[in-house]
């Protein structure tokens, strides 16, 4: 099937080495990766991701995502998700563009636009749809930049509106309008992750997170569940985990240590879990992803 996206990978690989570019376009970042037949936790953004060569997996407990070049994924608030990334056809790497998402950016042009009287959104935080053939020429002028970069400060935030503003328009606008506000279900959740994220090795206090999201204890609860695919501890217990695997793979910390400053009380339970989120026990898993990059092992 015809790439659409092929003068967006052409700059995108110009720009971008293996691994994550954080480009000189505000928000703005260049994946470069390959697949893989393993599946790994991934922390997604609030921001949409653009595939431009290969394909992805995404698993939210039973929601399972595909996308690629022909669709688009917005996440609503930060997700800790399974994901697997997929080459292009002849091995060709997966390169992916993601655009962190400005709340008050968004405010600003849904105020500006046609008020729409809609329900509420009461899906799950990450969402896929179509490419359209406005979405990619306004993608490839915001790529184009990075071969100016002396335009960006003038035009990149002029383009990143107008690419804001066709999402808006289209059948994901609903979502992305509740991102730009704070009342509403999904503006509770996402001050409830912010919490999570702020205190995350404290114990969780379901007090405090009521007070924070505004939300009573079975609201916070059900739309907690329904949006991120987990209860506020177990999303908080993939924080943790996340965090230690990469305090581990610096190299600067013992397993026992780093179990303690991601807020575990017990090794042995930052073990046992560590091994049933990632397969293998710390030191096992951490050796395995430094053979398989090439990077030094240290005892």
């Amino acid at each position: 099937m015809k790439n659409d996206l092929a003068p967006h990978l052409d700059i995108a690989l110009r720009h971008a080495p293996p691994g994550l570019t954080v480009t000189q376009i505000p928000r703005v970042d260049i994946c470069v990766g390959q697949g893989s037949t393993d599946k790994a936790p991934c922390l997604y953004r609030s921001m949409i991701c653009f595939i431009l060569q290969g394909s992805k997996r995404v698993a939210l407990n039973d929601n399972l995502l595909s996308y690629d070049s022909h669709h688009y994924l917005i996440s609503a608030l930060e997700l800790p998700l399974i994901g697997q990334i997929l080459d292009a056809e002849d091995g060709r790497p997966y390169v992916a563009v993601s655009l962190v998402l400005d709340p008050s950016i968004l405010a600003e042009l849904a105020a500006t636009m046609p008020a729409v009287r809609e329900n509420e959104h009461k899906g799950v935080g990450v969402t896929i749809h179509p490419m359209s053939d406005a979405l990619r020429e306004t993608l490839l002028r915001l790529l184009s930049l990075l071969d100016t970069p002396a335009d960006i400060p003038i035009l990149s935030p002029m383009i990143e509106r107008e690419l804001l503003y066709r999402l808006l328009q289209g059948p994901q606008g609903r979502l992305l309008r509740q991102i730009a506000q704070p009342e509403g279900a999904l503006g509770s959740i996402r001050r409830a992750v912010e919490w999570i994220r702020d205190n995350q090795t404290s114990r969780l206090r379901i007090e405090a997170l009521c007070d924070a999201s505004r939300m009573s204890r079975a609201s916070l609860h059900r739309h907690f569940l329904t949006m991120t695919g987990f209860s506020p501890i177990q999303y908080q217990k993939q924080l943790r985990l996340q965090k230690a695997r990469q305090l581990l793979l610096a190299g600067e910390h013992r397993a026992s240590d780093v179990a303690f400053a991601v807020g575990y009380e017990s090794a042995s339970q930052f073990s046992r879990e560590y091994l049933r989120q990632f397969g293998a026990p710390p030191a096992r898993d951490v050796r395995e992803i430094r053979q398989a990059i090439g990077a030094p092992v240290t005892a």
